[in-house]
């Protein structure tokens, strides 16, 4: 008994100084530490940001900052100095009637676009949403149109809708629609609408996939609950489907309208503006400037009035379009 009191007087006294002993108190971790670990944190992080910043420097940035400087001058050829001629370009870039043709194209080849991919893209996700046999090999290979080549893209069309030996005027007057074979590329607005659809039919299969991601998050369970309400199938799109995806269909349409907009290729590669400028969107019409007219700093003008309009186009978009269902 006497042990077992002695070794409990000893482990409760042990960590404790002996009487009249001053023990001094551990000193608080300096702020001046803290401070230093956080900025090497900071430099850290920006270290790691460094390659992305700069490759966004020299292929966003650099570029823009090299058109607005080139607006300025009088660039007649590439890589060759320019005269200083202030605001002279924009003035003779504004006063253009070529130039606001442009821009109304543009406006309809967006607006167009737009209307076709989105319908296109949404019908497709609602038929890929389904339940049936073999529908994982049809999301497989619904992207097949978008991932193929422009130049592919241009090449088979083109000879699909030739005159005399195309696949489309040979249904076309076999079904007894037409007498005589369509020329789908011979007057401006058939060029434009002709383009027009074929661009959809390559960009539709993207946004659809990005439509079907949103459909797979909204819970069968709500579409059921709408069914056992009362809402036949095109009630419950409308009510229930369609304002759940209110924010996919919100970056859909921002997107899928800003890459309609910088359209040059198919444009291009089909009509090359033509005929009689019917197809000359924006990307178009600055190309034209600089490489046929020789004219870089029109050009470079056209260039950063066009960004300016794509700009005030996304932050109205942004303003007036709600993201999301209230």
């Amino acid at each position: 008994m006497r042990g077992k009191g002695t070794r409990g007087r000893l482990d409760s006294g042990a960590g404790q100084a002996p009487a009249g002993v001053a023990v001094p108190a551990l000193a608080p971790l300096p702020r001046r530490s803290v401070g230093s670990r956080r900025r090497a944190e900071a430099a850290l992080a920006y270290l790691l940001l460094a390659p992305l910043l700069a490759w966004i420097g020299l292929t966003i940035v650099y570029p823009l900052v090299d058109a607005a400087v080139t607006s300025l001058l009088d660039v007649g050829i590439a890589g060759t100095g320019g005269e200083w001629v202030g605001l002279r370009n924009y003035a003779r870039t504004l006063a253009s009637p070529s130039f606001w043709a442009a821009v109304g194209r543009s406006g309809v080849w967006a607006i167009g676009n737009a209307l076709l991919q989105t319908v296109a893209a949404l019908a497709t996700a609602l038929v890929l949403h389904r339940r049936i046999p073999g529908i994982a090999f049809f999301r497989t290979w619904s992207i097949l149109s978008w991932i193929v080549p422009t130049v592919v893209v241009v090449i088979i069309w083109r000879w699909m809708l030739a005159g005399s030996v195309g696949v489309v005027n040979y249904v076309l007057q076999g079904l007894h629609l037409v007498r005589e074979p369509v020329s789908f590329f011979g007057a401006p607005w058939a060029a434009m609408a002709t383009t027009m659809a074929i661009n959809a039919w390559r960009w539709f299969p993207f946004l659809a996939v990005v439509i079907l991601a949103g459909l797979q998050t909204i819970p069968r369970e709500v579409i059921e609950a709408a069914s056992v309400d009362g809402a036949n199938r095109a009630q419950a799109l409308v009510r229930v489907v369609l304002p759940m995806l209110q924010p996919v269909l919100f970056v859909v349409g921002l997107v899928g309208t800003l890459w309609s907009l910088n359209v040059f290729d198919v444009i291009w590669l089909f009509t090359k503006g033509g005929p009689s400028d019917g197809t000359t969107t924006l990307p178009i019409y600055i190309y034209q400037a600089a490489f046929t007219r020789f004219s870089f700093g029109e050009a470079a003008a056209a260039s950063v009035l066009m960004a300016l309009l794509l700009l005030a186009f996304g932050m109205a978009y942004l303003r007036f379009v709600p993201s999301s269902y209230e």
